[in-house]
């Protein structure tokens, strides 16, 4: 353990004990199965659904890559018992020590289980813009995902990164390098893409749904735009946040980008035609779309994120 980053840790343990009775049961961990996508890739592919006591907040795409010195973990999970699991996994393919953790960005879905990663002493890593955004939704997120879990969600939950990315920057795991792209508002203000430069496996985050319901969070016509970049990239399989481990690229992005043009191109018109909100998400009741999972739970939120963005466009 670092000295410089001791008192930190010491904290969070005393925190941790004090906060256990209030954190529900979370005492035990869930078994998370990953998939080697490549070598030394390990991925775990969440429920396509939203977070649930039944689930405990496994529900997105999260996992590890190998390298001849440490592994580096993307993303942690929806609780600090998910978290646990995804250690445990780790433990089951490597005994190399875990020197990073990094966050796609900060839904909790994704970050919630960084604090079971403490005792590993790794570097926390993230987009620059992470620790406002995550700060100025802790106490909401605690909110909402202590109702969606049936379990309070404990402060210590909350690990925020110690290093951050502006532009790029590369990390060493030995014998293998990920790089590390902040990106431009589009899903979030904080999204974060990494390469695993040996294998040309990109992680995406939620950059990229596939099969589940993308969530708008940031800005559409930022989205939009960078998809139209990120497509020009070749690379051997991505993983995104939602969906399968590991699917083709730039394939795999299409249905993404058509859904988001045709919420944009709908809201448009609505605002055109001088249509209320209320009446753009009536609109948007009477649809009907079976490719993608939670359709009806996400787009109306989609669209009131839309109507706003564009109404003085």
């Amino acid at each position: 353990m670092s000295l410089r980053r001791f008192p930190i840790r010491l904290l969070v343990a005393v925190v941790s004990l004090l906060t256990l009775g209030a954190a529900g049961a979370d005492t035990e961990s869930p078994r998370i199965e990953v998939r080697r996508v490549a070598p030394g890739v390990y991925v775990h592919s969440g429920a396509y659904e939203q977070s649930s006591p039944a689930n405990g907040g496994d529900i997105a795409n999260i996992g590890f890559v190998v390298g001849q010195r440490c592994v580096a973990v993307i993303d942690t999970g929806g609780s600090r018992a998910v978290g646990r699991g995804l250690r445990e996994a780790v433990r089951r393919k490597t005994e190399k020590p875990v020197c990073y953790v990094i966050n796609t960005h900060m839904h909790p879905d994704h970050v919630l289980g960084n604090a079971a990663f403490l005792e590993d002493d790794p570097v926390f890593i993230a987009h620059h813009r992470l620790s406002r955004a995550l700060a100025a939704r802790q106490s909401s997120y605690r909110q909402s995902q202590g109702d969606a879990l049936g379990r309070a969600v404990a402060e210590d939950w909350f690990v925020y990164p110690e290093e951050t990315v502006s532009d790029r920057r590369r990390l060493r795991l030995g014998g293998r390098s990920l790089l590390l792209e902040a990106r431009p508002t589009a899903h979030t203000s904080n999204d974060l893409t990494v390469l695993d430069e040996r294998t040309g496996t990109w992680w995406l985050g939620d950059l990229l749904f596939v099969e589940r319901m993308p969530t708008l969070d940031g800005s559409l016509t930022g989205w939009l735009d960078l998809l139209g970049r990120l497509k020009e990239r070749r690379v051997e399989r991505v993983v995104p946040g939602h969906g399968p481990a590991s699917v083709a690229w730039p394939e795999a992005g299409r249905p993404l980008a058509r859904y988001l043009e045709n919420l944009r191109r709908r809201t448009r018109a609505a605002l055109d035609q001088g249509k209320s909100l209320a009446e753009a998400l009536a609109a948007a009741e009477r649809r009907a779309n079976e490719q993608w999972v939670l359709f009806r739970q996400v787009h109306p939120r989609n669209v009131t994120k839309a109507y706003a963005e564009l109404e003085w466009k």
